[in-house]
């Protein structure tokens, strides 16, 4: 299909968000074929990230965030409604960028700035695991897809946020974030599914749900003091903090259901 014919077709479905995931599929972007680039560009990534030295497999933050990810993954597990297992893995990527992402699959990425600059504890890197896991699951990068056969900025916003901080490397997380990747600056609704998603998620995996509300305290005063802003055209610190906590009854009935 060409370009004029895929545009006419999204303007058809009013580009909503089932509209974008259709053109995804009807693009080839099925969840089975999406999952294998996804693991194709990731492991081209952590190939580039290891040839320069800036793979983390062995530091404590590293070791952190993984136990994060081993814990909460059976959950995600049961959560996974797109009729493909997800083979979940890990990249720590050494860079002061204060930013995390996932590839559809379940490929999560996470740069080591955000969690030792923003001096993070477990519960709050389970907050940012959870909700890069609900944009996993929920396969909103066939949303993104969607979109950007009308945008075509995908590239362009990856390198915006993906090449900070990382000096030479960049171009296989770049390819990875911006192409398929779920974590750009794309659409404030999904961000806040992932929210709602990412608190409920941690929650069973026995994370204190209120540590979602401590991290983006802790976004919101690295921004005010750093200018530094964690991906500025989804909503806002405030925003998010305030729907998380009409998230947050329903989310610790479930950690405390799990402490009795």
């Amino acid at each position: 299909m060409n370009n004029k014919s895929q545009l006419g077709f999204l303007l058809a479905l009013g580009i909503s968000l089932s509209g974008c995931v259709s053109v995804a599929n009807f693009s080839g972007a099925d969840s089975a074929t999406l999952n294998a680039t996804s693991a194709q560009s990731f492991s081209k990534m952590q190939q580039e990230a290891q040839q320069k030295g800036i793979l983390d497999t062995t530091s404590n933050t590293y070791r952190r965030i993984y136990a994060v990810m081993v814990r909460m993954q059976p959950y995600a597990n049961q959560m996974n409604k797109t009729g493909q297992p997800f083979q979940w893995q890990l990249a720590v990527l050494k860079a002061d960028t204060v930013n995390a992402y996932v590839a559809p699959g379940g490929k999560v990425v996470f740069y080591t700035g955000i969690v030792n600059r923003l001096n993070l504890t477990d519960d709050e890197i389970a907050a940012i695991m959870g909700h890069e896991m609900t944009h996993a699951l929920e396969e909103h990068s066939k949303s993104k897809l969607g979109a950007d056969t009308l945008t075509n900025l995908a590239i362009s916003i990856g390198k915006s946020y993906a090449g900070q901080g990382i000096g030479s490397f960049g171009n296989a997380a770049i390819d990875l974030g911006s192409q398929v990747g779920v974590g750009l600056p794309f659409s404030r609704s999904l961000e806040t599914r992932a929210d709602h998603g990412g608190l409920m998620l941690m929650a069973q995996a026995g994370y204190n749900p209120q540590a979602a509300i401590t991290l983006w305290q802790k976004m919101d005063k690295l921004s005010a003091s750093t200018g530094v802003s964690f991906l500025s055209t989804h909503p806002s610190n405030n925003q998010r903090i305030e729907a998380m906590r009409k998230d947050l009854p329903a989310a610790l009935a479930v950690y405390n259901s799990r402490r009795r």
